[in-house]
C-alpha cells in the first residue's frame, strides 16, 4: 500500500516514476500487475474532446459610474448576469446572436485565453446606486478580477456512437452523420479515457487537483447527468454514457494550445478542451485496472435517424474495433473516425506527466467521494 503523501514526497524529491497510462498498460503486459506497482507511483490519463457544458465566470470590475448588469454580450455571444452587478457567465455552447451563429461562447473563453481583446456590451438596470444604463468597452484576461472556468459537465465515463440509418444527412453534437449508415462518429478515446480508468472513482474524488486546459484545476462536484449506475462489463466499465465531472480552475493560467473553441455546422459552437486527472498508484487493484485495452471497452451504436429520447441501437462494438477505422452493422463496412483527438489526448497525459514528474503538480487527496447511487431522470411532461 502507497498514500498520497508517500508520492507527493517522492515528487518533491524529484524521484518520482510516472507513466502515462499507455505506457501503464505496455508496462503490465510486459512485466504483470505487481511487478508494475512497484515499480509506478502515478498514471497520467488525458483526453481532448469537446465539452460543450462548459462555461467561465467573469469579474469585469465597476465602471464609473457603476453599472448593475441586465443584460450583456462577449463579442455578440450573450452572457447570463443575474447574479452580481458586474459578474457574468458565459456558456460554451451559447451562440452568438450573428445571423451564422458560428462563433459563439467557447471561442470568445478561448479567445481571451489566447490573449486577445473581447468586446463586451452590457445594458444596466438603473438604480440609486447603479445609475449607468449602458457600456460598450473591450475585455482581456489581464484586466478581469476573475476569469475561471466552472464547467458543469466533463470527462464523460463512455459514451455513444452515432450513425444515421435514415435517408438524409443529419448534423447532431458528433458533427454530420451521413444517411443510410454512412459514417460512424465516437467521441471518448477509448483506453486513453480517465474515468475508463478508474471504473468505480476510487482514485479521485472531489477536490483532486487535476490538469485543466493546461492548468491546475479541481473536480468541484459530480457532473451533471452523472450516471455511475450504467450497466458494467465484468472489468467494471460502463457499456455507455456514466459518471461525469464538475471541474474547475483558473482560465488566466490556461494555455490557448489546450482550449480551443469549435463549431458543429447545423447544431452549434463548443469547446474542445484538454483535460488530464493523474491517478495515484495506491495498491495493485489501481494498477489493474488501469491496465485495461481499448479491446475490452464498448460503446452503444446508436441511430440518430429515430428522433426519440430512446433510440434503438445496433448492439456494442469495441473501441479496438472503433479505431480500426471501420465496424460492421448490418453486413455493412461503416467507417469510423474519433471525435476525441487521439494524438492530443496522449499529448495531455503527456503534459500532465511532465508536470508531476518536474514537481509542479503535487496529488492531493479528495475531501469527499464522487456519489454512486445518482439515476438518470428523464424530464416528465
Amino acid at each position: 500500500m502507497r498514500t498520497i503523501a508517500d508520492i507527493n514526497a517522492k515528487i518533491v524529491a524529484g524521484s518520482v516514476t510516472v507513466l502515462t497510462v499507455c505506457e501503464l498498460k505496455e508496462l503490465v503486459a510486459e512485466v504483470g500487475v505487481r511487478a508494475a506497482f512497484e515499480r509506478v507511483d502515478a498514471i497520467a490519463t488525458g483526453t481532448f474532446e469537446p465539452m460543450e457544458a462548459s462555461g467561465a465566470i467573469l469579474n469585469i470590475g465597476h465602471s464609473d459610474p457603476p453599472i448593475k448588469i441586465h443584460r450583456a454580450w462577449l463579442n455578440e455571444v450573450p452572457a447570463y448576469a443575474g447574479f452580481g452587478a458586474v459578474d457574468l457567465y458565459v456558456g460554451a455552447a451559447q451562440p452568438s446572436d450573428k445571423a451564422d451563429g458560428a462563433y459563439g461562447g467557447g471561442h470568445a473563453i478561448a479567445d481571451l485565453i489566447a490573449g486577445k481583446s473581447v468586446h463586451l456590451h452590457a445594458v444596466g438596470q438603473v438604480t440609486d446606486c447603479y445609475p449607468r444604463a449602458e457600456i460598450d468597452t473591450m475585455l482581456s484576461k489581464e484586466r478581469l478580477n476573475q476569469f475561471y472556468l466552472f464547467n458543469p459537465r466533463n470527462a464523460y465515463q463512455n459514451f455513444i456512437v452515432g450513425v444515421n440509418g435514415g435517408d438524409r444527412p443529419l448534423y447532431t453534437y458528433l458533427g454530420p452523420l451521413q444517411p443510410r449508415l454512412g459514417n460512424a462518429v465516437y467521441s471518448n478515446p477509448g483506453a486513453l479515457s480517465p474515468l475508463l480508468n478508474d471504473p468505480e472513482l476510487k482514485a479521485i474524488g472531489i477536490g483532486t487537483r487535476i490538469f485543466l486546459g493546461g492548468a491546475q484545476g479541481y473536480i468541484a462536484w459530480e457532473g451533471t447527468q452523472h450516471f455511475p449506475g450504467q450497466k458494467r462489463l465484468p472489468n467494471l466499465t460502463p457499456i455507455g454514457p456514466s459518471a461525469t465531472l464538475a471541474l474547475i480552475g483558473d482560465a488566466k493560467q490556461m494555455q490557448s494550445q489546450w482550449v480551443r473553441g469549435c463549431y458543429f455546422k447545423g447544431y452549434g459552437p463548443s469547446l474542445m478542451l484538454g483535460v488530464g486527472i493523474p491517478i495515484p498508484v495506491l495498491n495493485e487493484e489501481v494498477v489493474e485496472r488501469a491496465a485495461v485495452s481499448d479491446a475490452e471497452l464498448v460503446a452503444p451504436v446508436v441511430d440518430f435517424a429515430i428522433p426519440r429520447r430512446v433510440r434503438p441501437t445496433f448492439g456494442l462494438v469495441s473501441y479496438a474495433q472503433l479505431k480500426s477505422g471501420q465496424i460492421q452493422l448490418n453486413g455493412q463496412l461503416v467507417r469510423v473516425a474519433p471525435l476525441a483527438s487521439l494524438r492530443l489526448s496522449l499529448a495531455v497525459a503527456e503534459a500532465l506527466k511532465l508536470q508531476i514528474q518536474s514537481g509542479e503538480f503535487l496529488l492531493s487527496e479528495p475531501v469527499a467521494a464522487l456519489p454512486s447511487d445518482r439515476e438518470f431522470l428523464p424530464l416528465q411532461e
